[in-house]
C-alpha cells in the first residue's frame, strides 16, 4: 500500500460536486484544511453537509470536481484513504449481535491491527468514553448517549489522522455532549485533524478553529468563529418586542441593520453599546433583550429562519 505525502493537506476539496438526477447536493465547493485543524462545517438541513463527508469518506462516488485526503485521491484510492480515517456517522450503525467490546474488537480487524493491540485499544478508549462497566452489555441496552460515545471509540480505535464526525452530538444529554467535546479537544491538541458537521452552534463555537457555512450544496462563508461573528452580525443583538408605536419607522429611518420576523425584531450593533441605548431613551420602557452576537445569529442571517427539510 502507498504511503500518502507527508507534507500533504489533510482535505483538499476542488470544485466537489454531487448530483443525484436532477438536484445538484454539493455544488463546486472549494476548501481545504491543514494539520491539527478542527473546521465545523454548518449548515440547514439539506445544505450538502453529510454528503460532503460521505464524498471524502469514499462512501459516496463524485460527480465531478476532486477530494484529496492526504494528497490521496478518494476516488482512485480508496482502501489507502480509508486506512487514514476514523468516520462517526450521524446514525448509530453498531452492530447488534455483538457486545459492546466485541463492536471494538472486530472494527479493528478491518483495519488488519494486531489482536493484543486492538484488545489495549479498546479498552482504553471504553475507560476514556465511561463505558467499562458496558463492556460486555448488548447494544440494545445501551442509551443513546451511550451508543454515540461507543461510535466515537470506534472510529478512534486505528488512531486515525483524520477524523470525520458527522453531528456527532445530535439528541445527546448535556453531560455526554460534554464527555464527547472534552475528547475531542484532547485530539486535537494531540494534533488529530477533525472535520466536524454538526446543527449545534455551541459546539462549533467550543471545538473549531474555523468553520464554514453551506447552503443549497453553496459554501456562503467561512473563517474562524469569532471573525465571522464580528462580520456578520457584529458585537450585540437587541431583540424587540410589542413594540412601542413609531419604533419601527424610527429603526428603519436610521438604517439600522435589523431583521422582523413575525411580532419580533432583531438589531445588529456592530460595535456595541449603542443600539439599545437610544431605544431606552427613545421609547422608555420599550421591553428589548441585549445579548453577545453568537454564531446562530450568523446562521440565521445568512441561511434564513425558514424550515428546511
Amino acid at each position: 500500500m502507498s504511503v500518502s505525502p507527508s507534507n500533504a493537506l489533510p482535505v483538499r476539496i476542488r470544485g466537489l460536486t454531487k448530483r443525484y438526477g436532477a438536484m445538484t447536493a454539493v455544488d463546486g465547493i472549494d476548501f481545504e484544511i491543514g494539520p491539527g485543524e478542527c473546521v465545523g462545517v454548518l449548515g440547514p438541513n439539506g445544505a450538502g453537509k453529510t454528503t460532503t463527508v460521505r464524498m471524502i469518506s469514499c462512501f459516496t462516488p463524485i460527480t465531478a470536481g476532486s477530494a484529496e485526503v492526504f494528497g490521496l485521491d478518494v476516488s482512485t484510492r480508496p482502501r489507502e484513504v480509508k486506512a487514514l480515517l476514523g468516520i462517526c456517522p450521524q446514525e448509530d450503525n453498531l452492530d447488534p449481535d455483538f457486545s459492546v467490546r466485541k463492536n471494538l474488537l472486530v472494527y479493528g480487524r478491518y483495519h488488519e491491527m494486531p489482536a493484543d493491540v486492538v484488545k489495549k485499544r479498546a479498552d482504553e478508549l471504553l475507560e476514556t468514553m465511561q463505558l467499562t462497566e458496558k463492556a460486555k452489555s448488548d447494544i440494545a441496552s445501551l442509551s443513546g448517549g451511550m451508543k454515540r460515545r461507543l461510535v466515537l471509540a470506534r472510529a478512534l480505535l486505528n488512531e486515525p489522522r483524520l477524523l470525520l464526525l458527522d453531528e456527532p452530538t445530535t439528541g445527546l444529554d448535556p453531560q455526554a455532549r460534554h464527555v464527547i467535546w472534552q475528547r475531542v479537544r484532547q485530539l486535537r491538541a494531540a494534533g488529530t485533524t477533525v472535520l466536524l458537521t454538526t446543527h449545534y452552534m455551541e459546539e462549533a463555537s467550543q471545538l473549531c478553529g474555523r468553520v464554514i457555512l453551506m447552503n443549497g450544496g453553496k459554501i456562503l462563508l467561512e473563517g474562524a468563529p469569532a471573525d465571522v461573528i464580528a462580520r456578520e452580525a457584529g458585537r450585540e443583538v437587541i431583540e424587540v418586542w410589542d413594540l412601542k408605536p413609531g419604533l419601527l419607522e424610527f429603526i428603519e429611518t436610521v438604517g439600522w441593520q435589523h431583521e422582523r420576523v413575525e411580532d419580533r425584531v432583531y438589531l445588529y450593533d456592530r460595535e456595541g453599546g449603542t443600539i439599545a441605548g437610544e431605544i431606552t431613551r427613545g421609547f422608555p420602557g420599550q421591553e428589548l433583550m441585549l445579548r453577545h452576537a453568537t454564531l446562530e445569529d450568523v446562521f440565521l442571517l445568512r441561511a434564513g429562519r425558514t424550515l428546511k427539510e
